[in-house]
């Protein structure tokens, strides 16, 4: 039976949405339990949100006359959009340009090399608050950067990297690309269960 109670929004956690990890790092298997220190927080992303395309293309097979009898599936892409806003922040740049690629900090100099080695696979996770305060998590044991759009700097608009994510399969049998996990808190300081609207 439908239920409008089952219709919800999505807005980000306090202290931003997503977190990223090196590749092997142990995954968090509920929406609830903080993260460790090991993850490092990408801050704000812009007011597009977080997009994720995960839709299969498949190729019909038909008889002779025209009928289709059968489909079979020949890819399935299972990507994140998002625009990461927080521009000076060190893990942002690593993130945009790889890790090997960016050093130092604002209080030294931040020195970033642009060039075309390959940005390597590594742990994310995007945590977000849902209608009543019921907490969300996606978990992508291995994601890639695959795209970056173009970087404006003008006097009107933030600094942005509008950034693609590839999940890429892990090793289950099923080679799963991501997670999803979606409970309701068990106590009001679980994850920071207030929206940043919620803050103000």
């Amino acid at each position: 039976m439908a239920d409008a109670k089952n219709v919800t929004t999505a807005k980000p956690k306090i202290g931003g949405a997503i977190y990223t990890a090196p590749l092997g790092t142990k995954l968090p298997t509920d929406a609830i339990t903080k993260l460790p220190d090991t993850f490092k927080g990408l801050g704000y992303i812009s007011d597009d949100g977080l997009v994720n395309t995960n839709s299969g293309k498949s190729e019909t097979i038909k008889a002779w006359g025209g009928a289709v009898v059968n489909s079979t599936q020949t890819e399935k892409e299972d990507t994140f959009q998002y625009t990461l806003l927080e521009a000076t922040n060190v893990e942002v740049l690593k993130e945009v340009y790889g890790p090997e690629n960016v050093s130092g900090t604002l209080d030294t100099v931040i020195a970033i090399k642009a060039n075309s080695v390959e940005l390597q696979e590594h742990v994310l996770v995007f945590d977000m608050v849902l209608k009543g305060g019921i907490l969300k998590r996606i978990v992508i044991p291995n994601g890639k950067v695959s795209e970056v759009g173009d970087i404006t700097y003008a006097d009107g608009d933030a600094v942005g990297y509008e950034t693609t994510l590839s999940a890429i399969p892990d090793d289950t049998p099923e080679a799963n690309t991501h997670y999803e996990y979606i409970q309701k808190p068990k106590a009001t300081t679980d994850l920071e269960s207030k929206t940043t609207e919620g803050a103000k």
